[in-house]
């Protein structure tokens, strides 16, 4: 279950229909004013990042509700720490500090012959490694993601089981295809979910976005 003291967008459904959207504390109190008792034993709330399921204890009153959910996590502990963090020598004033490299003589080498010398092709390298990186976690993040809601939701929908291994394998298309006859809501649901996990598609369109800007 997703840990409901972190802050964090979230989407409620009634069966295969979304009835709220918004912070865990807004959609909680919408749910609880719109619904009977009987139907909020119905209600399934998501968190929008993760795709996992929120546990909701909606008994009683609407302050007992909020007040079990708990307070947003202070997330400024850590950096009265990282404050006192002494700063190595280097250039402080542009944030640069030193450290050990350890290189075989041909890597050295190398660098030395890169236009900018051993340090600015090192930055470049590990910007770039980082990059990539991210890009990594966040396909992963948002394959999860929609993995875990389409198990939740659509595992007994039609093509449940090609959408997923469309997902895997970055066709966007089929993607598309296998889940085009979906309840909407629950559809554009695994559609957002899962935009990361076709980054050459996001790329494309804004490439193409962007030539149109230019035309």
């Amino acid at each position: 279950m997703s840990n409901p003291l972190t802050p964090f967008s979230c989407t409620a459904f009634l069966g295969v229909e979304a009835i709220a959207s918004g912070s865990l504390q807004d959609v909680v109190t919408s749910v609880k004013e719109a619904l009977s008792e009987s139907k909020l034993t119905q209600v399934l709330i998501f968190n929008d990042l993760t795709g996992k399921p929120i546990d909701v204890d909606f008994r009683g009153k609407i302050n007992d509700v909020l007040n079990r959910l708990g307070e947003p996590l202070d997330d400024s502990s850590g950096t009265e720490e990282s404050s006192r963090t002494a700063r190595r020598v280097g250039r402080p004033k542009l944030g640069v500090v030193s450290g050990e490299v350890t290189l075989l003589p041909r890597h050295w080498d190398w660098l030395k012959s890169q236009p900018g010398g051993a340090s600015v092709t090192l930055r470049k390298l590990i910007d770039e490694a980082r990059r990539t990186g991210e890009q990594q976690s966040t396909l992963r993040a948002s394959q999860e993601a929609a993995y875990t809601f389409m198990t939740a939701m659509a595992g007994d929908f039609n093509h449940y089981e090609e959408a997923l291994r469309a997902m895997y394998t970055g066709d966007l298309d089929g993607f598309y295809r296998f889940i085009a006859d979906w309840a909407p809501d629950i559809r554009n649901h695994v559609k957002r979910l899962a935009a990361g996990a076709f980054p050459a598609a996001v790329c494309a369109e804004g490439e193409q976005d962007h030539e149109d800007y230019k035309g």
